[in-house]
């Protein structure tokens, strides 16, 4: 199978499904921003990290497929994986335990510090990218409520992740302490 068809080069590509949509088309937009929270989630996995953590990032990524290929598709394709509550459950369950091991937070914190954190609150702000393009298909094509979910919490994940490399890694966080 060659890697290029042409099919594209007027600008315009098919949902999964066969609906044929201009490359700037809202889904587009969305399942493009998710590969690229995929991408920079691959780049976290590759730093020297605990082993579960890399696990639960590749798991991520499994799932950030699934949203992508859900947000790709058209009435028409067939039925697709699906965001579970357990998947769901699965992020919330890391945050609260990271969350448990760090000092409670009182203030912003400012990325920084050191390279794997950092891209954690890259990934962070992507993520964030990717729920309001994905809000904005779901207000003409629905999609499914544990999607919205899921990539919410997912933000969530990638922040007290941050924080927690920030602690492994014995690097202090940055605060953003406002002037009184």
């Amino acid at each position: 199978m060659k890697i290029y068809t042409k099919t594209g080069d007027k600008g315009i590509t098919s949902l999964i499904g066969g609906t044929r949509v201009p490359k700037f088309h809202i889904r587009v937009e969305a399942y493009g921003t998710v590969d690229e929270l995929i991408s920079y989630i691959g780049l976290i996995r590759s730093q020297k990290i605990d082993l579960h953590i890399i696990a639960t990032l590749h798991q991520i990524q499994i799932k950030l497929m699934d949203i992508a290929a859900i947000v790709a598709s058209d009435e028409r394709a067939k039925k697709l994986r699906q965001i579970t509550d357990d998947d769901i459950y699965l992020l919330e369950n890391e945050i609260d335990k990271y969350d448990a091991e760090l000092e409670p937070l009182r203030y912003f914190v400012l990325p920084g510090g050191h390279n794997c954190p950092s891209f954690c609150h890259i990934a962070r702000c992507i993520c964030r990218r990717a729920e309001r393009l994905i809000l904005r298909v779901d207000e003409e094509y629905p999609v499914p409520e544990n999607v919205l979910i899921y990539i919410n919490r997912l933000s969530d994940y990638l922040f007290i992740l941050a924080r927690k490399l920030h602690k492994d890694l014995d690097i202090q966080e940055l605060l953003w302490i406002p002037d009184k």
